[in-house]
């Protein structure tokens, strides 16, 4: 390991336990209960485009949203979680194969309530690291104390891209235009909510009930980088089923793994209440707030170093 990033590790890894402590602080305060799920399960979720590292027979977790929606499912009301994930085949100045993500989930709620969230818990962990209210990366600035603007997938494309999200969607540009024209433009100045998916992208989320054709599902960004991703969870289990069903071609199709049907999950789903949940990568986060140039100097080592 070079010198100058055992020196930058040295500096960092006390603000980023300050950082995790803070989240946890700010959960518990709200009356949200830590919770820990397995790591290894027997089928993740077979999202078209996050892939599994296998364990044997079983898999490393991408994600621990099924089994966190579980324990909604037999009663708990508000959750959080923070752990290790693993995704196959992730690796960049933003991407670790192995990351830290927290999740928190809610019941009685929808991803209006996350939003208020998201913008809430910036606002504590800044003020848990000095100086970090408001916070520049890499040279773009960003005020943690400004509410979000809050921004539809269909405006930002009507504002940013030649196409609307439907065109895009319909040529198979949908994803390079989100990367090379939207993304880059979020967050600057103050935080970005990006919100309504169109349906075909809304992952485990539920169809908006007064608009079928998008979902309601949000990222959050600072400066131009996405930091989380929410839903107001589907808790249908015929559709989530057929959902994950057209997924598992999908990957067949691409040659990849189609993964099991997660059997359990979708039998709990019965009894899911409304809920909503949101996924945040805590390595980014620590990235973010300390202005550091790559993710790998927000851990404590990258897999290259082992």
């Amino acid at each position: 390991m070079p010198q100058s990033s055992r020196w930058g590790r040295k500096q960092t890894l006390p603000l980023r336990a300050r950082i995790i402590r803070s989240i946890r602080d700010f959960f518990e305060e709200r009356g949200f209960l830590q919770v820990e799920t397995p790591s290894r399960i027997p089928a993740p979720a077979p999202e078209p485009y996050i892939d599994a590292l296998p364990s044997r027979d079983w898999y490393l977790q991408t994600s621990p949203e099924l089994a966190m929606k579980r324990l909604l499912a037999v009663g708990h009301e508000r959750i959080f979680q923070i752990c290790h994930c693993w995704r196959d085949e992730e690796r960049g100045r933003f991407h670790l194969p192995e990351f830290t993500l927290l999740e928190w989930y809610r019941t009685g709620a929808d991803y209006t309530h996350l939003m208020t969230d998201c913008e809430e818990l910036l606002r504590s962990v800044a003020a848990a690291v000095p100086g970090s209210a408001r916070i520049s990366f890499q040279g773009t600035e960003v005020d943690l104390a400004q509410p979000a603007e809050r921004l539809s997938v269909r405006e930002a494309f009507r504002r940013y891209t030649p196409l609307s999200a439907e065109e895009a969607l319909r040529c198979d540009r949908f994803d390079e235009l989100m990367a090379v024209e939207i993304e880059p433009r979020l967050g600057i100045g103050q935080p970005t909510i990006l919100y309504d998916y169109p349906a075909a992208r809304g992952a485990l989320a539920r169809r908006k009930s007064d608009d079928p054709g998008v979902a309601e599902r949000f990222e959050l960004y600072l400066c131009g980088v996405e930091l989380a991703n929410a839903f107001s969870e589907l808790t249908d289990p015929t559709e989530q089923e057929e959902r994950f069903r057209l997924d598992r071609e999908e990957r067949r199709l691409a040659g990849k793994d189609p993964y099991p049907l997660p059997r359990p999950f979708l039998d709990d789903l019965k009894t899911l209440p409304p809920c909503a949940g949101i996924a945040l990568g805590v390595d980014r986060l620590v990235m973010l707030l300390l202005d550091l140039p790559s993710i790998d100097q927000a851990v404590a080592f990258t897999p290259e170093e082992l």
